[in-house]
């Protein structure tokens, strides 16, 4: 981990003027942590600094964004090079950077994926995704998932499966299958002995919620926002074979599981044996730079009709940026990390579970790690208070970490994906002492 670089131009705002202001000046929907949020001032590596100059370690990275570290100088200096070179041409003209990650990329996605649209955002990448899925199989309706999360926009907003993030404007023309929550499965069976009968549910969406033609079947292989629910190993096989039986691309929707958070692969969906039409991407692509991605089969790609632009899509900076992290990720042989730290994590995990109560289940995958918090493991009553309590808990102890499932009792950590086992040790030393005042 490199060393700590302290900004000299110090914020002169205090904690409150800032939470005044963003009170004050900012939508009030764009939600915050805690109960006294925290503003943040400058980070390195792992770590990063509020205004008041406390330490955390981050095991959040920013909703799994933070892929090979904050303000990473071997990425930083790429980027800061590239800003003094040339800083925006928009997609109307070709140039170096942009071709260059989209060459990389074709060579790291699986099976016959190799044309890109980039865009800033999951969200412009979903959206690009489903728009070409409709003019590729002269279909229209598609099909997601329940607790799948798929961005803000209205289309988007229609694929997401909960309603507390499905306010305002909903796009038509799209239905909603049961997801494989095994914790919290909704056929009230118990793997394996069920055999993944919730993948059976998408032929019925299908057949009787659908004119039985489908564009497309959009889903994350890890479900993020929804509490990095994890499906079993035969879902996505049995989903994929669906999906083409009745004439729609399998899009993978990897915003949150790509660039070997999982672990060993490049994509989560790798995991699953199962090659997509198409993948969507951002988040750790651009390790804060905001970036989206679709990368299709060119078969489809070649499909989209009309004329698009995307102003920002392709801005060499971003995309110097991006390649920047994915030439760490493969020289550092990061998504190995991913794995072996992440198993070494989850086994942390699993011994404070066996300690406390309130952890009703442990599920993930590489460096991609959730506690589902429940007030008993027999009801499976979500803790959401508990959750709360415990992300106040860690906070002051030096930890942030992440929150979500639709009853808000998930807790999610991403750290980046180069940090080490003692890393792991500090933060489950702090969750233990935070579980241990929510047991008092």
């Amino acid at each position: 981990m490199s060393t700590t670089v302290v900004p000299t131009d110090k914020s002169h705002l205090t904690r409150e003027e800032i939470n005044r202001k963003q009170k004050e000046y900012i939508f009030p929907s764009v939600s915050t942590y805690y109960s006294d949020p925290l503003p943040m001032d400058h980070a390195s590596m792992q770590h990063v600094w509020d205004v008041e100059g406390k330490k955390y370690l981050d095991f959040f990275g920013g909703i799994v964004t933070i892929s090979v570290g904050h303000c990473n100088p071997r990425v930083t200096s790429r980027t800061k090079e590239q800003i003094d070179r040339m800083q925006h041409v928009s997609t109307c003209f070709p140039n170096v950077p942009m071709v260059d990650l989209a060459e990389k990329l074709a060579q790291i996605t699986p099976g016959a994926l190799k044309k890109s649209y980039f865009t800033n955002s999951g969200t412009e990448a979903n959206e690009t995704a489903i728009q070409v899925a409709r003019m590729h199989t002269g279909n229209f309706e598609v099909v997601a998932l329940r607790h799948g999360y798929s961005g803000r926009s209205s289309l988007t907003r229609g694929l997401t499966g909960m309603n507390t993030w499905r306010k305002g404007t909903i796009e038509v023309g799209i239905v909603h299958a049961m997801n494989p929550y095994c914790y919290r499965c909704p056929l009230g069976l118990k793997y394996p002995s069920c055999e993944v009968a919730c993948a059976k549910d998408i032929e019925s969406v299908i057949q009787f919620s659908t004119s039985g033609r489908i564009a497309a079947f959009l889903a994350e292989p890890i479900q993020g926002v929804g509490g990095f629910i994890t499906p079993p190993k035969e879902y996505f096989k049995l989903a994929f074979n669906i999906v083409k039986q009745y004439g729609g691309d399998f899009i993978s929707d990897e915003v949150q599981t790509a660039w070997g958070r999982t672990g060993h692969k490049w994509f989560g969906i790798e995991h699953w044996e199962v090659e997509p039409d198409m993948i969507t991407a951002a988040k750790g692509l651009g390790n804060g730079t905001p970036i989206g991605l679709t990368v299709a089969k060119p078969e489809i790609a070649d499909s989209f009709q009309g004329m698009t632009i995307s102003t920002f899509g392709g801005n060499p900076v971003t995309s110097v940026t991006a390649r920047a992290v994915i030439d760490i990720i493969e020289e550092d042989d990061l998504r190995t990390n991913a794995a072996v730290v992440g198993e070494y994590f989850r086994k942390k995990l699993e011994e404070l579970q066996a300690k406390h109560a309130i952890i009703g289940d442990v599920r993930g995958m590489g460096l991609m790690q959730a506690l589902e918090l429940v007030e008993d493991r027999e009801t499976k009553k979500p803790a959401s208070a508990g959750t709360n309590a415990l992300m106040e808990e860690a906070r002051k102890r030096g930890l942030l970490v992440g929150k979500g499932g639709f009853y808000g009792n998930v807790i999610r950590m991403s750290p980046p994906l180069n940090i080490g086992k003692a890393d792991v040790d500090e933060a489950t030393r702090i969750l233990g002492e935070s579980f241990a005042v929510l047991t008092k």
